[in-house]
């Protein structure tokens, strides 16, 4: 047999004889002796207890079945049943009753605390896969730039392989553009396999101004401020700018749909970027993507903070020009 039914059957048979020493106390209560007086406080702490740690199944039916005992008896006399009934409903199901209430406040606290574990590490392992699909991008835009330059460095040393004037330079020309060409290949490799079962969200070359300019077009009313150094940036931190406007306007678009958004970036001494726009959530709105654009700015040097400030939602990211080392 179940080990767990032989355990159930053994409480309920523990209640039973609890329930019937409950009600058998209480017959013949005209003159009660000392120890009778104190079965009745002891009764209650052990029903108490049973009811608190030893789950019974049906246990109802159990005090139910006791309890017509003594209804027969009440039958035969009156006060004797009488008597009986009431030092069981007192000393026996209230005591009972409570400390299946208390086992039964415990079990949901504990499943409660179980779901809030749970839904921990469910938010981690989303902020996770939010940080790695954020480094597969960054991987892919170090193709996109890197890529570039070693096709360059590759063209550059072919010319010099054909104009070179002796020998040890013509082989050292063709050394350095198999090189390049060869890291060329394996950075498309690597890149290819973090670009796997992912698909490019925007236009690689989009600049910041065509992506706030389709969010107009798209209905989302932004206006985008421009101070400081207007030299081109380098590409990473270009595409950083770049995904820190694009999810800050989706966040916008998302939760103050129709809100007015302001961009302002500022290119002095460091790369400083803030998108607010009105909010009357009283709380952030820390999502996977702003996780994963927290990723790409820490790698990249620089900081991250969004949040409510004065009744808007602001998210500012702060990166240094020397950036891309």
């Amino acid at each position: 047999m179940d080990p767990d039914k032989v355990r159930t059957m053994r409480n309920g048979v523990v209640l039973a004889v609890l329930a019937l020493a409950g009600l058998v106390n209480g017959l013949a209560t005209d003159a009660l002796p000392v120890w009778r007086q104190l079965l009745y406080p002891a009764l209650a702490v052990l029903v108490y207890l049973h009811g608190r740690h030893l789950p019974v199944r049906r246990g109802g039916l159990v005090v139910g079945a006791v309890a017509a005992i003594g209804v027969v008896i009440a039958v035969v006399r009156v006060w004797e049943g009488v008597g009986a009934l009431a030092s069981m409903g007192l000393f026996v199901v209230l005591p009972w009753l409570a400390g299946r209430f208390r086992r039964q406040q415990a079990e949901l606290i504990e499943v409660g605390r179980e779901r809030i574990v749970q839904l921990e590490r469910a938010q981690e392992l989303v902020a996770e896969r939010a940080r790695l699909r954020e480094r597969a991008r960054i991987a892919a835009d170090m193709h996109d730039s890197l890529g570039h330059e070693l096709a360059l460095i590759a063209l550059r040393a072919g010319a010099l392989e054909l104009t070179a004037d002796t020998e040890s330079t013509r082989q050292a020309a063709a050394g350095l553009r198999e090189s390049a060409v060869t890291a060329t290949d394996r950075l498309r490799r690597t890149v290819g396999v973090l670009r796997e079962g992912a698909a490019t969200l925007d236009p690689p070359d989009e600049t910041v101004e065509t992506l706030v300019a389709r969010a107009a077009e798209a209905g989302l009313p932004v206006a985008l401020t421009r101070t400081g150094d207007t030299t081109p940036l380098p590409p990473l931190l270009d595409r950083a700018v770049h995904r820190v406007v694009q999810e800050a306007l989706t966040n916008a678009a998302r939760h103050a749909p129709g809100a007015p958004v302001t961009v302002e970036i500022d290119i002095s001494t460091d790369l400083l970027i803030t998108v607010t726009n009105p909010t009357d959530q009283p709380t952030n709105n820390d999502g996977s993507g702003l996780a994963g654009l927290a990723e790409r700015v820490r790698l990249l040097g620089g900081t991250l903070r969004s949040g409510v400030v004065d009744g808007r939602f602001t998210v500012t990211a702060r990166l240094p020009r020397e950036g891309e080392a």
